[in-house]
């Protein structure tokens, strides 16, 4: 009896169903999502991921919670992708225009670079001149590097452009350890923090890069609020539109100047394109965020493990933000939850937490709420306090899982 209070407040007051004619509830027939062949390869296995946790697969709408595809009725079908799962939103209102299992666990790759951005750019100063650290220099051999130096003297505007142009894992570990004013594992704690208040539930990071590490997952949905988040800070639009930049030498270190340019395609191919971010790793494959504007709307599309063939991942993008643009204004499955509102004070009224459809500003994004450790889920406390808050949801913390 009381599980089924519990899940029936979850969906009616939290979550905001909508309509869809793919998948109506968890309980409806699972659709398989449109895929494409792709070529055979040799590919390390994938990560386990965690236990599914219920409460989080409904984050946005009841809708949502699927392996399948869920869009609105009477729209036409999304393109044929290879990533195994992929949201699109618009960045203003919240609303989830459809999906492919959104509430799926993923490995991110160095899309988690966002989740360094949303958390850290506000409380850096873009100006201010710091110098890089033979700790920062420690990623994997062979994996992205922007060409940092141990004992280099750079801005932090050019660190995060080494960032985000061209995916420097060293520039992960410098601004990580700078944001949080000891080391990159504090910001990587910072992040989780972050994420969590974001309503990013499903995201745990390990590296401030994106490399891989074990315990390391998002969600197509999670990545939606992280990218809503980055694209809410002006200073986030403007580094993910720039399309070169030079990375100064280093007289000390007997090092020259060079220029970098942006990787990710979509900001020279695809009209209207506001940024984003790619990513690979061979355990995540291909993943990639996305967002562009067109007829006044600004759609985010996020994908998790694609491969590069047929079509790369911000080509796959690049369709499914052509069908995003398609579905009416009014059309949705769901929504993107709003900065703070799952940790909400149990006082907080119900009708505030849930308004289907109700347009909303694009998320706001500051210095993520201090926890004494990692959330990895949130679960209802007990029947009576539901009863007692009429209706209201109160969350409580739980360890991370390893």
């Amino acid at each position: 009896m009381r599980a089924a209070l519990l899940a029936a407040t979850t969906s009616a007051v939290l979550l905001a169903p909508a309509p869809v004619a793919a998948a109506g509830a968890s309980a409806a027939p699972t659709v398989r999502c449109p895929r494409v062949p792709v070529p055979a390869m040799s590919r390390p296995p994938r990560p386990s991921p965690p236990p599914a946790v219920p409460a989080q697969r409904v984050v946005g709408g009841v809708a949502l919670d699927t392996a399948g595809l869920v869009v609105p009725a009477d729209v036409a079908a999304p393109p044929a992708v290879s990533a195994t799962s992929w949201l699109v939103a618009d960045l203003d209102s919240g609303q989830v225009l459809g999906g492919c299992g959104p509430h799926e666990y993923g490995t991110p790759a160095s899309v988690q670079k966002l989740l360094l951005a949303a958390t850290m750019l506000p409380r850096l100063d873009p100006k201010q001149t710091v110098t890089v650290t033979d700790d920062d220099m420690n990623i994997e051999p062979g994996s992205s590097a922007v060409g940092l130096v141990a004992g280099g003297r750079y801005t932090i505007e050019t660190i995060w452009l080494g960032l985000l142009l061209n995916s420097g894992n060293e520039a992960a570990n410098a601004l990580a350890r700078l944001g949080s004013g000891t080391d990159s594992a504090a910001g990587v704690r910072a992040m989780n923090e972050h994420a969590h208040h974001l309503g990013a539930l499903q995201t745990h990071a390990v590296t401030p890069s994106g490399l891989d590490g074990a315990g390391q997952f998002t969600s197509a949905y999670d990545l939606a609020l992280i990218a809503r988040a980055c694209f809410a800070q002006p200073t986030f639009r403007r580094y993910a539109l720039t399309e070169q930049t030079s990375i100064p030498a280093q007289r000390a270190q007997r090092t020259k100047g060079f220029a970098i340019q942006n990787e990710n395609q979509l900001i020279y191919r695809y009209p209207g394109a506001l940024g984003g971010k790619t990513g690979f790793t061979d355990l995540a494959r291909h993943t990639y965020v996305g967002a562009a504007e067109r007829g006044g709307r600004r759609l985010v599309v996020t994908l998790l493990g694609a491969e590069s063939a047929p079509k790369r991942g911000w080509e796959q993008g690049a369709a499914l933000l052509d069908w995003g643009f398609t579905v009416p204004r009014d059309a949705s499955v769901g929504r993107l939850v709003e900065p703070g509102e799952l940790t909400a004070t149990p006082s907080a009224a119900p009708s505030a937490l849930a308004v289907p459809g109700a347009p909303r500003p694009a998320a706001a994004s500051g210095p993520g709420h201090s926890d004494a450790g990692w959330l990895w889920s949130v679960t209802a406390a007990s029947g009576a306090a539901v009863l007692a808050l009429m209706g209201g949801l109160l969350w409580r913390r739980r360890r991370r899982l390893p």
